[in-house]
């Protein structure tokens, strides 16, 4: 069947290292800025950024409902790093007024790992990804600090869950599109092309 067609939110973020990331994967990337742009595509990935700034944006482009209505949909959606905060179905450490897009029942504590200076790499060993550990690039990251039954954690780092899956979504708290390892995006590309598949 053809490659899905997965779109990056762009809005703010690591949005071009992420469309590169997805063709070595075997997806078709495109970005998405628009409701219209969002209806079209079969999966979408969230890139790191700022949580709070990618909310605010998100509203004034008028994706959040829309967003949130995919996703209730069964949309397949990647979150790295604020993409699992916009993800998440609460959050701690936010700002007043903080919303996300949710999907996944997981509280996540923003800015866990600490702040920008004390950013770090680590090897992470990711449960469903072949090849031995993938290099986890953590800049501001979040973890979560607690997740629901229906959600498998797939990664941990000092005792935290910093990948997860529930369903057709999966977060990671750390940015695999600034390595050049696209395992995490192989992974994802296989989950959206399951789903459609499964819708065809």
């Amino acid at each position: 069947m053809p490659a899905p067609l997965v779109g990056v939110l762009a809005l703010q973020g690591d949005v071009p290292e992420h469309l590169t990331a997805l063709a070595a994967a075997g997806a078709r990337p495109c970005p998405v800025r628009r409701p219209g742009e969002l209806a079209a595509v079969d999966a979408l990935v969230i890139p790191g950024g700022e949580s709070t700034t990618m909310a605010k944006l998100a509203g004034i482009f008028g994706l959040l409902e829309p967003l949130r209505e995919r996703i209730g949909a069964g949309m397949p959606v990647y979150g790295s790093c604020a993409g699992m905060i916009m993800l998440a179905d609460r959050v701690l450490d936010g700002r007043a007024g903080q919303e996300t897009v949710g999907g996944i029942d997981m509280t996540v504590r923003r800015n866990a790992f600490g702040r920008q200076n004390e950013s770090f790499e680590a090897a992470v060993d990711l449960a469903g990804v072949a090849g031995g550990p993938v290099e986890g690039v953590f800049i501001r990251a979040p973890w979560a600090e607690s997740t629901g039954a229906a959600v498998e954690v797939l990664a941990e780092h000092g005792g935290h869950a910093v990948a997860v899956r529930q369903g057709a979504l999966l977060a990671t708290a750390f940015h695999p599109e600034l390595t050049g390892d696209h395992r995490v995006h192989a992974l994802f590309t296989e989950m959206a092309r399951g789903v459609v598949a499964a819708h065809r």
